[in-house]
């Protein structure tokens, strides 16, 4: 093998190498819920109406992806959606998107749909040639928190609260808002109830 095809292979490794790297595994998502037992044994497998939050309604077009993977995951458990007037339960959905910079804090927030209460409870290969693998943007993330409400409807108390929050890179699929909905309202979900009051972490896989 000549020295040049050596070189070039070096140079493509090098490169393959700076793809990889491009696009960071998305964080763990970090999720907490709380709730009320009795009243939850009472409303499991009720009729369900999924909102924006109050304050949001102007954010509705932007919230869809959420409001749409929500529905999906209480469907899972056995929940049946319904209009606003035939439901049991309200699912008041809240989306805020934030950034992180590689020079900078959390930035933002830019809000999605918050809005009213948010919650009741609480180098070079030694070749002479220098690479940037990363760039000044390498460790860019972008971030998602999900809040979920689920609240009877007739005396309006809240019978459970989920919050999930991940961050991504810019490069990720999860950057997709169908996909990064997929992924956070999962997690979210999983295990429900889940543990009063306990902050877990979920793997998310691209």
């Amino acid at each position: 093998m000549s020295k040049l095809h050596r070189i070039a292979l070096a140079l493509a490794a090098t490169v393959a190498v700076a793809g990889c790297a491009s696009a960071p595994a998305p964080g763990p998502v970090e999720v907490t819920r709380f709730h009320d037992a009795a009243t939850l044994a009472a409303a499991h497998h009720g009729t369900v109406f999924v909102a924006s939050a109050p304050g949001a309604e102007e954010d509705t077009l932007a919230q869809a992806p959420y409001k749409a993977a929500v529905a999906a995951e209480l469907a899972k458990l056995g929940f049946s959606e319904a209009g606003s007037e035939g439901a049991s339960l309200i699912a008041q959905v809240r989306v805020e998107h934030f950034r992180i910079g590689s020079e900078e804090k959390r930035r933002g927030p830019v809000s999605v749909g918050v809005g009213g209460s948010t919650g009741s409870y609480g180098s070079g290969l030694g070749l002479g040639i220098g690479f940037n693998l990363g760039g000044s943007k390498s460790s860019e993330r972008l971030g998602t928190e999900l809040g979920v409400m689920l609240r009877d409807k007739a005396s309006g108390q809240t019978v459970w609260e989920g919050r999930a929050r991940f961050t991504v890179s810019p490069k990720s699929e999860l950057a997709e808002p169908a996909q990064g909905a997929h992924a956070i309202a999962k997690a979210l979900f999983r295990d429900f109830p889940g543990n009063n009051g306990e902050t877990i972490e979920i793997e998310v896989a691209e």
